[in-house]
């Protein structure tokens, strides 16, 4: 809406070109979503679902009764912020319905607790639906590590491999959220990155020419998006911080995991999932996997492991709840500084 104000308006008085601006439009969206969030979460806190605490789960007792779902509320900022600063595109408009739809089924599971095969399912529905849009009908281009030139995959390619680093991102991000502050910081740390490489390298001609990297004219509009939801996660981390005040709840992670899948394939890397979030699958996709094997196959696999990995580890280590997101959280922005060089310089 900024852009198009911008653009429209320009002509008639000069410093209205400042809304075209995209480091401009990244900044308001940061501010505007973290400020408004801040505001709006404890007002509505009242109003939310209570946690029905997790079975099995270490200090379940801690969370039982607290507000949940403040992810229906800062996903909402989100998508208006969105609507406000990113430039307006069919493309980036459907795939904004879909993170509503992913928040809607996950805020539905944390009133009514639905099965988590249906769950699932919705999950795969969704995650087909999101990357048949950013797959289009045409070939795509990927970069890959210590490849220097890109790739062409055909869309009976990409649509099942971005299906499935859309439902792993999904679930791995929902299965994080059970301590205070993990989930949001280490999304937090995911968007940066991602906002960072879309804006500054891919998203920038110079640069990604230098790396020898494709360009994406679009790279600087996703860049936004991703600093809306950074700025929602800041205001929503001010009161998850712990001990908790409220939770973000299956409407927040699952959208938030479905972001960060679509920022990860618009950014032209797959493996950029493993950077970004690596420590998201690690502590949550592992969980699913060994679940998975053991479900469907039987097959047994980490039996003495509990998970999520942070309840083995408070479990049967006794590392404290702040031992855990401020351990995770380094090791998460190690990963990220040393590989994320790996992956773009040496090629």
């Amino acid at each position: 809406m900024l852009f198009l104000l911008g653009e429209v308006l320009q002509p008639l008085y000069g410093p209205f070109r400042l809304f075209t601006s995209h480091i401009f439009l990244a900044g308001a969206a940061i501010v505007l979503s973290g400020a408004v969030t801040w505001l709006l979460l404890p007002a509505v806190a009242s109003r939310l679902p209570r946690d029905r605490g997790r079975e099995f789960a270490v200090d379940t007792e801690a969370a039982r009764g607290k507000p949940t779902s403040a992810g229906a509320v800062f996903v909402v900022v989100y998508l208006v912020v969105a609507l406000i600063t990113v430039p307006w595109d069919l493309h980036h408009l459907v795939v904004l319905a879909m993170v509503l739809l992913a928040m809607a089924v996950g805020s539905l599971d944390d009133r009514t607790d639905l099965s988590e095969y249906w769950l699932g399912a919705i999950d795969f529905a969704i995650a087909l639906l999101t990357a048949i849009v950013l797959c289009g009908a045409g070939p795509n281009e990927v970069w890959l590590p210590f490849v220097t030139a890109p790739l062409m995959i055909s869309p009976w390619i990409c649509v099942p491999g971005a299906t499935v680093l859309l439902w792993v991102a999904i679930n791995a991000t929902n299965c994080t959220d059970g301590v205070d502050g993990l989930s949001g910081s280490l999304a937090v740390i995911a968007l940066i990155t991602l906002a960072a490489l879309l804006y500054f390298v891919v998203g920038h001609d110079q640069v990604s020419a230098y790396l020898l990297l494709p360009h994406y004219t679009d790279g600087a509009t996703w860049a936004i998006s991703a600093f809306a939801m950074l700025g929602c996660l800041i205001g929503y981390l001010w009161y998850n911080a712990y001990p908790s005040e409220l939770l973000m709840g299956d409407a927040g992670s699952r959208a938030v995991g479905l972001l960060l899948g679509i920022l990860v394939i618009k950014s032209g890397n797959p493996f950029m999932l493993l950077i970004v979030s690596g420590v998201l699958l690690v502590n949550g996709g592992t969980g699913l996997l060994k679940v998975a094997l053991l479900r469907f196959f039987k097959i047994s696999i980490l039996h003495n492991i509990r998970f999520p990995l942070h309840d083995h580890l408070r479990h049967r280590a006794g590392w404290s709840t702040s031992q855990v997101l401020v351990r995770f959280t380094l090791l998460q922005a190690i990963i990220t500084m040393v590989f994320i060089v790996a992956l773009i310089k040496i090629r």
